[in-house]
């Protein structure tokens, strides 16, 4: 029978020899998510006759949230899969791209949740939600026991306007799937050119769509929108980098390897000698033509 530090020198190996710190840091974001999502949200007091607030509530939306879980999650999960079996990249890529998809996703989805039940700011189509009662006073600060309205969902949404969840989890989605065809195109590499970027960032223009259809519904408002946004991008870049080198690097489309020693990733290390070299050759062009001049 194995002893106990064997055991646990084998379970600290597989630590750090595989993704599972990674599989289990998804595991409790999507936790802290489906808890965000069965709680109810604050509810900030307004008045009925607040002009922001007064606009329609569309029932139907321009991009509804099954549409957006298509565009912003299945698409990417699908170009990255088909990319992947196409080129036939191996698991490994296609276990760091997909990690690095659902970091990007989850964590944008939980940042938006956490900030929208605690800020509980009325969406702009709140009045139209929430149906008033006849005798509720003018110019008065109320709470939401005033509506009328009996579809639970509808109301107490009506209370996670700040910031937009659609926007962050379209740019969560698709433009890490940008970035991710950018480095595979070496879109950002010296020398390339403007179709490969075109091509790579044609997701983000989507995203954008995505973001300004709530406006349009009048789902958001400005701030809402590019707050959410924001969150979305920043996702995406924290969550592309951690898999994978830096756009500009020679090595942009491998993602970064696990090492079995306890120092990190042999990418790191890799990407480092990769820019030195790069470095000495950029210093060795530099001396040929200094010398070329010399002569001259």
């Amino acid at each position: 029978m194995p002893s106990s530090p064997s055991i646990f020198s084998s379970a600290s190996r597989l630590w750090r020899t595989s993704r599972a710190g990674d599989y289990l840091g998804l595991l409790l974001l999507a936790a802290s998510n489906i808890a965000l999502m069965v709680t109810e949200p604050f509810h900030r007091m307004f008045t009925i006759d607040d002009p922001r607030l007064k606009y329609p509530h569309a029932l139907i939306e321009r991009v509804s949230v099954p549409y957006l879980l298509v565009l912003a999650v299945l698409v990417p999960l699908g170009t990255i899969v088909a990319w992947t079996g196409v080129l036939q990249k191996g698991r490994p890529f296609l276990q760091s791209s997909l990690l690095g998809l659902g970091n990007s996703l989850l964590l944008a989805s939980f940042i938006t949740d956490f900030i929208k039940q605690g800020v509980g700011r009325p969406r702009p189509d709140l009045i139209d939600r929430c149906q008033p009662r006849e005798d509720t006073p003018h110019n008065e600060l109320v709470t939401f026991k005033v509506c009328y309205q009996t579809n639970h969902h509808i109301l107490h949404d009506g209370f996670r306007s700040f910031p937009s969840g659609h926007s962050s989890t379209a740019f969560a989605g698709l433009l890490y799937l940008s970035l991710f065809l950018a480095g595979q195109f070496f879109a950002f590499r010296p020398g390339a050119d403007l179709v490969r970027t075109c091509a790579a960032f044609s997701a983000t223009v989507l995203a954008g769509y995505i973001a300004l259809s709530r406006l349009e519904d009048y789902r958001h408002d400005y701030a809402d929108v590019s707050v959410g946004s924001w969150i979305g991008i920043l996702c995406a870049y924290f969550s592309y980098r951690r898999y994978f080198h830096p756009l500009r690097s020679a090595r942009c489309n491998e993602p970064y390897k696990l090492s079995s020693e306890e120092n990190g990733y042999e990418g790191v290390k890799d990407e480092d000698h990769d820019d030195e070299e790069e470095e000495r050759g950029r210093r060795g062009r530099l001396s040929d033509i200094e010398m070329g001049m010399v002569r001259s």
